[in-house]
């Protein structure tokens, strides 16, 4: 299937609402079709929301070549301004890369309310991370091809996902630099947490949540498995209740009822 249905829109989205905000960062060449359907729950339940399209995605793989992962953070830390100004309490969550940048965020910004790492990228399967960091000089994608989606449970979930279908290495490269760096600051990560892992993800390593789980000094801190969805877990068959279980955790923190 390709992995561009038509009927997708990658490009940023955002939406207004009351004074809780949260902003939702996307993975590693994919795009804000993955976290627009949580964005638009999230609005309808009255949040303010910002689903940014990171630097390099959305468009064709070669713009994710000669990037850097401070673009990423950049864009996201704008992203993040943006909503503080209109909001007195503010939420962050992402998916895979999204799940670097939501750390790293948290890191920066102790005033943030919380922090949703989805799929946690601190850990993955792949030896080709670091071997990318020399191979980005000779080869422009992954000779192995992208970032396969057959871990994911639902055979509809392809059909709800916009990502490139070649892997740009300097990319990946720089997600492996963003990785190294946050796992060692997850000690000095304080927020109220909560960290979601599929159980079929073939692209983490298996004890990729529980590192965060136990690496950060958050006191709140609350760990879920999605035991029938792969690596991008916005797409797959269980996103409904994942986007149901962050807005009651959301709210209970803010210590307002759930519905």
């Amino acid at each position: 299937p390709m992995p561009q249905p038509a009927q997708l829109d990658p490009s940023a989205f955002e939406a207004a609402g009351g004074p809780e905000g949260v902003l939702l960062i996307h993975g590693y060449t994919g795009s804000v079709a993955e976290t627009r359907p949580m964005g638009l729950y999230l609005a309808e339940r009255g949040l303010t929301v910002r689903c940014p399209l990171l630097p390099g995605h959305g468009t064709q793989p070669e713009d994710l070549t000669r990037i850097s992962w401070q673009e990423w953070a950049d864009a996201v830390e704008s992203a993040l301004r943006d909503l503080q100004r209109q909001c007195d309490t503010v939420f962050v969550g992402g998916l895979s890369l999204g799940s670097l940048l939501t750390l790293w965020l948290g890191l920066e910004h102790p005033d943030i309310a919380g922090l949703i790492p989805m799929a946690p990228a601190i850990r993955v399967q792949t030896r080709l991370m670091p071997l990318a960091l020399g191979l980005r000089y000779l080869l422009k994608y992954n000779p192995l091809g992208p970032m396969g989606d057959d871990d994911l449970g639902d055979p509809l979930a392809v059909e709800r996902g916009w990502s490139y279908d070649k892997l740009p290495l300097w990319g990946a490269s720089e997600v492996y630099l963003l990785q190294q760096k946050v796992r060692q600051v997850l000690p000095q990560i304080h927020q109220p947490i909560l960290i979601v892992q599929g159980r079929r993800d073939a692209h983490l390593h298996p004890q990729a949540a529980e590192e965060v789980y136990d690496g950060v000094a958050s006191t709140d801190r609350t760990l879920v498995w999605l035991e029938h969805s792969g690596h991008n877990l916005l797409i797959d068959g269980e996103r409904e209740s994942l986007w149901a279980l962050s807005y009651d955790w959301m709210m209970g923190l803010l210590g307002g009822e759930s519905t």
